[in-house]
Order: structure tokens, then sequence, then C-alpha cells
């Protein structure tokens, strides 16, 4: 197949597009090695190759455990191409949370870096899915596993590929894992209509231009460095990939390739900007950086602008469901003087295809300037979570995608968040749901009852602070509370404090704890305390 035989509303269609315009192009760039776009293209159709023979059939899912790679990159695309479905895992998560999601997705294949080879061996023994695991390295590392460079190397060296049946429109192209407020994660089932619709907005929307490099290091298994893929794909760009966050290493990675676009979370700008090597990089190649997933402080924004005055800066709000881009604050907005300014605390307006409202606990919506629930629709909106009808009904109810994050919309139409309705924390940009650290908690034999709020943290925005109730003639450490917390769930997730209560929690007429007077005494005085 060629370009132009594919659906505009298919993913596929933007990989081969790159390869048909832009065949000796580079593509991407990982530990310093270069493929072009006409080898990124057949690279995808080996792997998608690769997965037939193994079984792989149209619906099926074909799970990443791995750092960020150029595999990783191709795996976005090569299910896709023989209509499967790509299910990036959260490396961070302990083992027992990577089994759940491998047993609710219950992917064929499981494809693994040299990293992971323990968690993959424990995940093949516990997953009857499981048929086969893919070794990203020319060698098999474990009994039984294939090695995916290898089988990818001799697909290319004979040409012998597989018929194409590319997913499109509302097929299912990805599941992202997302943590659960019933204590397991959800899968957000995003179509290739989604990312098409995303990618076709966030283009003109950050004013990104054809054969720009763009820097990947977020995690790939998080949608705000995955929407990366599609938007360079599109453009014919140049993506630089970083395995992890590493501030000299990004920093070199700017300079060595003349990076045009980099999006960052809060605490990712904070450390580079603290480095003590900083100012030695010539970064003015950079001519976009975006920001999200965190509240920005004015201080830290004061300090990006002084230091890449030449680049275009703007903040986003979204969530995966959303694919992942809600609103957007534009660069001139980011300004600290002037009339302007005074958007500075807002995420922006809705974006083109976005229709946003606020609305109460009706579901009415409310006047402007009123704080409420906010709602979205449109085409980037998932099609719901994996195996969970209820909970994507209640989700999607009336057709809006209810956030659960609280915000008003002021006059002008601009966005502006208050907070959650619900109690997820913010931590560095990861999302930790409290009720997944209390369920742990309350496990321990110590403890009677806990309560898991976000406290303020100058680095991370929030930090993870347990309140705990421990059982008469029982005895319990924060040490050993926040230790028996890492043995069960990701350390991001786990408590970096514990207060050890005497008094009752607060309760509310029907017993429910009253988190918001227990966030009080550390919020008060700042902006953004949770509601």
């Amino acid at each position: 197949m060629n370009a132009k035989e594919f659906q505009d509303n298919s993913i596929s269609s933007l990989l081969f597009r790159a390869a048909d315009q832009w065949p000796d192009k580079p593509a991407i760039t990982f530990l310093d090695a270069s493929q072009s776009w006409l080898e990124t293209k057949n690279r995808c159709h080996a792997a998608a190759t690769l997965f037939s023979r193994l079984g792989v059939d149209r619906g099926d899912r074909v799970a990443y455990l791995g750092l960020n790679s150029n595999v990783c990159f191709e795996s976005y695309y090569s299910p896709a191409l023989i209509g499967a479905i790509f299910v990036p895992i959260n490396y961070r998560l302990s083992i027992r949370e990577m089994e759940e999601c491998i047993e609710d997705c219950t992917p064929k294949i499981l494809i693994v870096d040299e990293n992971f080879t323990e968690q993959a061996e424990k995940l093949l023994k516990a997953c009857v899915s499981l048929k086969a695991v893919l070794y990203t390295t020319q060698s098999s590392l474990t009994e039984g596993s294939i090695s995916y460079e290898r089988v990818v190397q001799e697909v290319l060296s004979s040409g012998e590929y597989c018929d194409l049946l590319p997913s499109s429109g509302d097929d299912v192209a990805t599941l992202f894992y997302t943590g659960g407020t019933t204590g397991r994660a959800k899968g957000v089932m995003l179509t290739n209509s989604n990312f098409i619709c995303n990618t076709n907005c966030t283009i003109p929307l950050y004013r990104l231009q054809h054969q720009w490099a763009f820097v990947i290091v977020g995690p790939l298994f998080h949608l705000a460095a995955g929407s990366r893929v599609f938007s360079s794909t599109a453009l014919g760009g140049h993506a630089v990939i970083l395995p992890r966050f590493d501030v000299a290493s990004l920093l070199d990675a700017i300079q060595r390739y003349g990076v045009n676009s980099a999006t960052l979370v809060p605490t990712m700008y904070q450390m580079i900007l603290d480095h003590p090597d900083f100012v030695s990089f010539d970064l003015t190649s950079l001519k976009m950086l975006a920001s999200g997933a965190a509240p920005l402080s004015a201080a830290l924004l004061r300090r990006i602008l002084e230091a890449f005055p030449a680049a275009e800066f703007f903040q986003t709000y979204g969530m995966t469901e959303a694919a992942p881009v809600l609103t957007s604050l534009d660069s001139k907005y980011h300004v600290l003087e002037g009339p302007n300014s005074g958007k500075l605390g807002s995420v922006g307006h809705p974006v083109e295809h976005v229709d946003l409202v606020i609305a109460d606990e009706e579901d009415r919506v409310v006047p402007p300037n009123t704080t409420g629930q906010i709602l979205a629709k449109g085409p980037n909106i998932m099609k719901g979570y994996w195996k969970l009808p209820e909970a994507s009904q209640e989700a999607l109810e009336g057709g809006w995608y209810h956030t659960g994050d609280a915000g008003y919309l002021d006059d002008e139409g601009f966005l502006f968040l208050e907070g959650r309705v619900k109690d997820m924390i913010v931590s560095g940009g990861e999302n930790v749901y409290p009720i997944e650290v209390e369920n742990v908690l309350e496990s321990h034999p110590a403890v009677h009852q806990c309560a898991v709020i976000g406290i303020p943290h100058d680095t991370w925005g929030e930090a993870v602070h347990a309140i705990v109730i421990l059982k008469d003639q029982c005895e319990a450490t924060e040490d050993g509370l926040i230790l028996f917390c890492k043995e069960a769930i990701a350390g991001y997730k786990c408590p970096v404090s514990v207060t050890f209560r005497l008094d009752p929690m607060p309760l509310s007429p029907i017993n429910k704890i009253l988190k918001t007077e227990l966030r009080k005494p550390f919020w008060e005085g700042r902006k953004n305390k949770l509601v």
C-alpha cells in the first residue's frame, strides 16, 4: 500500500505519507543512531509482519514495557498496520499493578527492553494471554523469548512483508492505562480519529513547522510525550528520543541536534534551569516550548521566559481521555506585564474542536466566573474505558466527558482551574489517586484508618501525604509505612510523609472523611488550594 490508499482518518496514513514525502529525511534519532522516514515505515511494516506471524489478529493487543526508544515510537504504528491495538505499560508500576493491566487487556505480545527482563519473566508466567515476549535487543535475553530486532532485520532483508489491514476512524488504536478512583487502573480507549483530530489541531495551535526537530523526553507511556509521535510524523519532523529524563542529556541533545520544540512538565523546567551547566549550552534553536500536567508558578514562568527569549511558550490543559489537549494558553498571554498578563493564571481557551462548559452537581451549565465541574465534548474524546461500560457511561454521561476537575470560565472564555472535584493528586506531573494508596495503607496490620491528600511541594507541585490513625495497642513508624507502600505500588504514588492522628477523622453527615478539612492547614495562604 502507498499513502494514497490509506484513509485520512488512519494514523497509518501519517506514517506512509511521511515516508512518501520525506523518505531520506531523519525521522528518529535514539542513542546517536538515526533512521529515515522510509526506514521507519519499513521497520514498522516488518514489526507488523512479526506480530502477524505470531498470531496477532485485528483487535488484538500488543503491549510495550520499556524506556523510550525507537522501538517504542514504532510501536505506536506497527500494531495499527494490521488493525491491532498498542498498549504502553507504565514501567514505574509495581509488578502487581503491571499484572493487573496485562490481565485486563490480555495482549498476545509483550515487547520488552533489557531493563525489564525480571518483570517480563514474571508477567509471562502470571498472564495466560501472553503468547510471546519480544526483546528489543539483537538477541533473546530469556529462554523462549524472541529478538524483535533480529526478526525485523530478517524481514527487511527478505522483503517478505505481511498484507496491511490498518485500523482507521473509530477503531481503537491505543489503550493507555490511567489510575482509577476505584483503586484499579482503567484502560482509556483512544481511536485513530481521536489522534488525527488532536494532531490536526495542535500543529497550527503551537505553530509547529515541517521538518522541525522535536525532543521526546517524557515517558512514552504518557500521551503528553506520545502525542509528539504523531505531530512529528505529520510534519516529517525529526524525533530526538531520550530513554528517560536526564537534564544533562536533554541539554546536550537540544544543542547537538538543533531541537526546535520541547514539551515538559514544570518540574523538568525547574531542574533544567537549576542545572549548574545550563548557561554553557547553546539552546537558541528552540522555537516552541510547552508545559502541562501540573500548575506552573509565576516565579518559574518568569525564569523560563528570561532563559528562552526566542521561544514561544504555551501552557496546555488536558488528560489522556482527551487525546490529550482540551485547552491552551497562547504564547501572547505569557507575559509578565501589560494587558495580556492578566490571563497568566489561566490554562487558556478550549482548542478548536472542543466544546467546554462548566456544570454544577446536576450537570446544569453555570454562568461565567462560577466554579463547577469541567465538561468537554469533541472528536478527540475517548471511546470509553476498556471493558468498563458502567464507568464509561458515567464519564460520558449526556455526551459530555466529565473531567472530575473544578474550574470556571471568565467573561472572555478563558478557563481557570480551581482544583479537582475528586481527590486526585498531581505530583511532578504524575497522577496519584488517593484510594490506591489508602487501600495499601489500610492493609497494614497496625492501621485502623487513613486518608491520603496532596500537600504543597516546592519542586513537585504536590506531595503525597498520609494521615493515619493506628489501631489500639499497635505501633508503626513513618518510615515503616512508607516502605510498606513501596513494596506494593509505584514509588511516585507512595507517601513522602505521614502524620499520626489521635483524634477521629473529620466526617460529613454521611460519614465521608472531609479531606477539605485535612488539607486546610497545609494549603492556607496558597493559590490553587485543592477543594
